[in-house]
């Protein structure tokens, strides 16, 4: 068998594609909000965490522990 040669007709890709200023920009926020949201989120999953961590005797008191019934 034997290997299929590459096809002259097809041009090579170009490691990085060409983008204008306009659109660079336009990238450079788009990953600045998306690294933002990240950090966000960890924030927001630490403080759960941090939360699920806490004794129960912490947390609100259920009025009906550690009274004896009426």
């Amino acid at each position: 068998m034997t290997a299929a040669l590459p096809s002259r007709s097809i041009a090579v890709m170009a490691d990085s594609p060409r983008l204008t200023r306009a659109k660079q920009i336009e990238l450079a926020q788009r990953d600045e909000r998306l690294a933002r949201a990240l950090r966000e989120n960890l924030h927001r999953r630490k403080q759960q965490a941090r939360a699920k961590e806490q004794p129960a005797a912490e947390s609100p008191a259920d009025p009906s522990r550690g009274e004896p019934p009426a």
